[in-house]
């Protein structure tokens, strides 16, 4: 992606059919990245983004003292979060199946097969959180798709390095970011309404934000839960 340098900032810009320009500053280090209409002049999008140098400098200064977890080791001691509640990893190593259970709301009890690697220890905890969040996100869409009028043709789960979510407007099809698990719970059903929206109306516009309002009155609330909480120790890349 192209890089445009307006004053001491560095902006990559993609240019796009759409007809409006959208800016966004994206996590862990306030990388901004700006979708510009096709046509839109070199002069016009930097006037655009000048006007909006003070809103990125607010974002950019959050995600700075936003906190962060050091690399998970998969130990027993470590912390693990569970729809925004921490838990305390209990390692017990043995012959059979990798599996994790839940122990009340403290402790998360990981069995792993002896000499298992750190890599196949998380794998093992990224399949306990993909679970969760199938689960979770199965019912939501019971509730919320009759409401909306609307339904996804498919969803599903994944790590994401830039969004929580995603909606392919054409084909219908929803992604959520497997991180959300760890959040929560009201910080899934703000995103996933949020792209079922996009399914009322594409663009991030004065319409979609009304039906934002209707339909889910605190998603601003909401959105501030979610990134005001640790992000994961990722080697993120855009």
């Amino acid at each position: 992606m192209p890089l445009m340098q307006i004053g001491s900032l560095s902006v990559q810009l993609n240019r796009k059919a759409i007809k409006h320009l959208h800016i966004s500053v994206l996590p862990p280090d306030g990388r901004v990245r700006v979708s510009a209409p096709k046509k839109m002049t070199d002069t016009a999008i930097r006037m655009a983004v000048v006007s909006r140098i003070p809103w990125i400098k607010k974002q950019q200064q959050s995600f700075i003292e936003q906190p962060r977890q050091s690399q998970r080791e998969m130990v027993s001691g470590e912390s693990h979060y569970v729809w925004g509640r921490r838990y305390r990893l209990a390692l017990t190593e043995r012959a059979g199946r990798h599996e994790i259970t839940r122990q009340g709301n403290r402790k998360l009890h990981l069995w792993v097969n002896p000499g298992t690697s750190r890599d196949n220890k998380a794998r093992v905890l990224d399949d306990f959180y993909r679970t969760e969040m199938k689960e979770r996100t199965s019912e939501l869409l019971d509730h919320w798709q009759p409401l909306l009028g609307v339904e996804a043709a498919g969803w599903g789960v994944k790590k994401m390095k830039t969004k929580w979510g995603s909606c392919n407007v054409q084909s219908k099809r929803i992604w959520l970011n497997l991180e959300l698990a760890k959040k929560p719970p009201e910080c899934l059903e703000y995103i996933l309404v949020h792209e079922l929206i996009h399914l009322l109306e594409r663009h991030h516009n004065e319409r979609f934000r009304q039906y934002m309002d209707r339909y889910l009155p605190n998603w601003q609330e909401r959105r501030t839960l979610l990134n005001s909480g640790p992000l994961s120790y990722e080697e993120w890349e855009y």
